[in-house]
């Protein structure tokens, strides 16, 4: 009999819903659970795609000190939507 492997989450009720799919009709099944905490990998960000010390090297630059935001263009007034 085929293993499946599925990861779920437990809500805050502690409760546990599962639905699986095993492509099996009228027959009786022995179904075995074993309840296993999922070990968080870290990722760094390198493995997401960023240059090698991005943050490192931008992280609390910035070019405009003190912060300035500059004038905005006002935009035309429309009437509501109904």
């Amino acid at each position: 009999m085929p293993s499946i492997k599925l990861h779920s989450h437990v809500g805050e009720d502690g409760i546990l819903q599962l639905e699986v799919p095993v492509g099996l009709t009228n027959m009786d099944l022995e179904v075995t659970v074993t309840v296993a905490p999922v070990q968080q990998k870290t990722v760094t960000p390198e493995e997401l795609g960023w240059p090698p010390g991005f943050f490192e090297r931008t992280a609390g630059c910035l070019q405009d000190e003190p912060l300035v935001r500059y004038p905005q263009v006002k935009l035309q007034e429309r009437e509501p939507l109904e």
